[in-house]
């Protein structure tokens, strides 16, 4: 009954379906472990931004490499800005997804020691050549406040490092190329500013990472599963159908032929 099921065509593609059915499980797989992982990265985002301030120092030193339990930390740090070695951060986005620049600068602890801060986005400068105009920071001993993040490099960014930029201006936030420009050590990681709020709206303070919004993994995690599922259940009825279409035509090619003999001509 079902020996058309060892033709070429049927084993084919029967094949095929072995092949996808492991394939969209693994896929759903996948997802499942991209939801876990955002899941796990919420809890962590809200747990950290929860957390009492400590000062940077506690939690970072020259050449540290901050580990992901210690990202978005409320820390503290107290000095003053190096004016003179500030630099512009490359094709960064507003809140608005405009394209401009994030201004990094080096802050000088009270007591010793150099810490990087982003103080936030403002716009590129209509020569990319050219240094933007960024508004000026308070003189003298401040005290900032901010999320201490991990130095970007383009493993972890995806962003590639240009050589070649014009003069203060580069593609990463990254401590250790941050210390040889300024030949001196600096901590690693950095803090994303988030006070003092900078008089009118320049530069524009990063916002927080959402800690909300899970995605739709676990949904595309499901989809894949009920794909994988319904293969084989698509082979069957394509199968069954195969079968009834044969045993019809078999009937039909069996039936006797009715063909009408004509009647004798009459005088």
């Amino acid at each position: 009954m079902y020996r058309f099921l060892l033709t070429r065509q049927w084993l084919i593609l029967a094949l095929i379906a072995l092949v996808l059915i492991p394939t969209m499980v693994e896929l759903g797989f996948w997802q499942l472990h991209r939801h876990e992982h955002k899941v796990a990265q919420n809890a962590l985002i809200t747990r950290n931004l929860k957390a009492p301030p400590v000062p940077v120092s506690s939690l970072t030193s020259p050449g540290h490499t901050v580990p992901r339990a210690d990202y978005w930390r409320t820390v503290t740090a107290t000095g003053t800005y190096d004016t003179k070695h500030q630099v512009v951060v490359r094709r960064r986005t507003a809140t608005d997804g405009s394209i401009g620049v994030h201004v990094l600068i080096p802050f000088d602890l009270r007591g010793g020691g150099t810490v990087m801060v982003n103080r936030g986005w403002v716009p590129a400068a209509s020569d990319q050549h050219a240094f933007p105009a960024v508004p000026p920071v308070p003189a003298g001993e401040v005290t900032v406040t901010g999320r201490l993040k991990a130095d970007e490099t383009t493993g972890s960014s995806g962003i590639k490092d240009l050589a070649d930029l014009p003069d203060r201006q580069v593609m990463l936030i990254n401590s250790v190329q941050q210390a040889k420009l300024l030949s001196r050590p600096v901590l690693g990681g950095y803090i994303e500013q988030t006070a003092p709020e900078p008089e009118g709206d320049r530069p524009e303070l990063i916002e927080a990472p959402d800690d909300s919004s899970i995605g739709p993994h676990m949904a595309y995690a499901v989809q894949w599963w009920l794909f994988a599922a319904g293969v084989p259940v698509g082979f069957v009825v394509l199968a069954r159908r195969e079968k009834r279409d044969r045993t019809a035509a078999a009937a039909e090619a069996a039936a006797p032929s009715e063909t009408a003999e004509p009647e004798p001509a009459q005088a």
